[in-house]
């Protein structure tokens, strides 16, 4: 398809203008009055180039993206061939040979003005989050904030990565490890976080000397448009090759390409669990690195001295939050058999209260789930429930309309080895279990393949730390008096098992994208080998 491309008004950056339409609709939510946010703060048009390596462009299959408040189309984009993407990072790699050798703090402002940025652009990118990918307003702009400050804790970090000096066996010898980049970074995201989990990897990545390859998720292209144009406008500012955060928005052709590109040092791959082992595989195959952040089914466990009130705010927060499709969604709550009944008295209320609707109106809680094959899951799982023994405590229906709304669900009866209660649904169905003791809620949180995030309601110190220890969770992220969402980016992101092993964000997470040297000097006159070899001439 020829392009060519016109200035837009974000920073100066070339969107592009098609000179062969697609398929047209006779409306878009671009051009609306209503959403002129796209265009006039965003930059976006009916037309979009999802391919950047320093200018726009895009060769693939042009898509139409829908909103899942009311099914109406927001505008196209075009994305990347596969072509396209061995461009962009042939493109990426060259940039890299320049911006691996700009010292980590110079590489920290950047990405300290890229957050600037992101501030300023904060409300409307927030509002196209909801918009694309159906979560309430307050975390789509929460979700730009975590972007913010991944940013803000990378740039501390630039200062601060260190290698060790360590003491050598041989005189006069010293011993170092020292921290070099990878070199080029796939990043591919789902649909479910599509600004945070780019900026959690993308920061991190960037201070540490590398160049990111980005593949959004087909079903959320403009936000991957949307937040490309804004660091692009932070590197074109400052004279930095585009190519340095690069975009290859595109399918599962993309993904597939960038898993068997040698060309690339780390994926770092989001998503399912059966789609993240094709992912590990093939990235494995070629002895690549791949970080990998996948499913979860997450459990709340509440023992009999559990502050209950706390309880039900928390279960409801992290059980209907973003409509049950994050991947740290309380899925399972495994009640005390003292407090079961109260409990589920008390959370039947609190879902009865859930405002469902509209997620970019104030006061929704409830947005829709993300597409229709979300909605089909959600009857499905909830079938399955029944056919297996399980009853519908509240909840339970589709809602009518334009939008993929449903109800949230809990489910009791059932046993915590039923097949529905193992497997995850990303939908807002909870499903209550029963417990004696925390040893049998510990054997129930640990019985599922995934091990992301886990929590425990007690005042019990002593059980605290029977949770937090050896024979407690087997969980990636085990939380005490809290949800099972709402991890901190200071804290090191991933879980265990299916869920992949990998760690995004905080503590050491940076040492993903570095590779490890370990270096020996001779500074002397000697020559002493290992394990006491001599070797003499004449």
């Amino acid at each position: 398809m020829a392009l060519r491309c016109a200035v837009s008004r974000l920073g100066g950056i070339q969107r592009c203008a098609f000179a062969k339409p697609a398929v047209r609709f006779s409306s878009l939510l671009v051009d609306s009055t209503e959403h002129k946010f796209l265009r006039d703060d965003l930059g976006l048009s009916a037309d979009n180039c999802g391919v950047f390596d320093g200018t726009w462009t895009g060769q693939g299959a042009t898509v139409t993206s829908y909103s899942p408040v009311d099914g109406q189309p927001i505008a196209r984009v075009t994305q990347a061939s596969v072509e396209d993407y061995h461009r962009v990072v042939k493109s990426a790699r060259e940039a890299w040979v320049k911006w691996r050798m700009v010292p980590a703090p110079m590489r920290g402002e950047i990405v300290r003005q890229i957050g600037d940025a992101l501030r300023e652009y904060k409300a409307p990118l927030g509002r196209l989050v909801s918009l694309e990918m159906g979560k309430i307003l307050v975390e789509g702009a929460g979700e730009v904030q975590e972007y913010v400050d991944i940013c803000d804790y990378a740039v501390g970090l630039s200062r601060m990565f260190a290698g060790k000096v360590l003491p050598s066996e041989r005189p006069e010898h010293a011993l170092l490890e020292q921290w070099n980049p990878v070199g080029a970074v796939g990043i591919i995201t789902a649909f479910n976080f599509p600004v945070a989990v780019y900026g959690w990897n993308s920061a991190l990545s960037m201070v540490c000397g590398n160049v990111n390859v980005w593949k959004g998720a087909p079903s959320t292209p403009l936000t991957s448009v949307a937040v490309t144009k804004i660091v692009a406008s932070v590197l074109d500012k400052n004279d930095i090759p585009g190519s340095v955060c690069a975009l290859a928005q595109g399918g599962l052709d993309v993904g597939q390409a960038m898993c068997a590109d040698e060309n690339i040092n780390l994926v770092s791959f989001t998503g399912s669990c059966q789609a993240g082992r094709q992912a590990g595989v093939a990235v494995q195959s070629r002895f690549g690195k791949s970080l990998l952040e996948l499913g979860g089914n997450n459990a709340i466990i509440v023992l009999e001295d559990a502050d209950v009130d706390m309880v039900v705010r928390a279960t409801l927060f992290a059980a209907v939050g973003t409509a049950g499709q994050r991947c740290t969604t309380t899925r399972r709550l495994i009640i005390h058999s003292s407090l079961y009944d109260t409990v589920l008295q008390r959370l039947k209320k609190a879902y009865g209260q859930v405002r469902i609707g509209n997620p970019l109106e104030a006061g929704t809680l409830l947005g829709p789930l993300h597409n229709q094959k979300a909605v089909e899951n959600y009857q499905e799982a909830l079938e399955d429930a029944k056919k297996q023994g399980g009853s519908i405590l509240c909840g339970g229906e589709v809602l009518p309309g334009p939008g993929h709304y449903v109800q949230p669900t809990i489910v009791t009866g059932l046993s915590a080895d039923s097949p529905v209660v193992q497997r995850e649904t990303f939908a807002p169905i909870l499903y209550a279990l029963k417990c004696e003791n925390l040893e049998e809620g510990i054997a129930m949180n640990n019985g599922v393949d995934q091990g992301l995030t886990s929590s425990v309601f007690t005042r019990d110190i002593s059980r605290v730390f029977q949770w937090i220890g050896p024979a407690g969770s087997d969980c990636g992220i085990v939380n005490v008096n809290i949800p099972t969402s709402g991890a901190e980016i200071g804290g090191a992101f991933g879980g265990e098992k299916h869920t992949g092993g990998g760690r995004e964000s905080g503590s050491d997470a940076w040492r993903a994208y570095m590779r490890r040297s370990t270096i020996t000097i001779n500074h002397g006159n000697e020559l002493p080998f290992a394990q006491g070899i001599v070797i003499n001439f004449d």
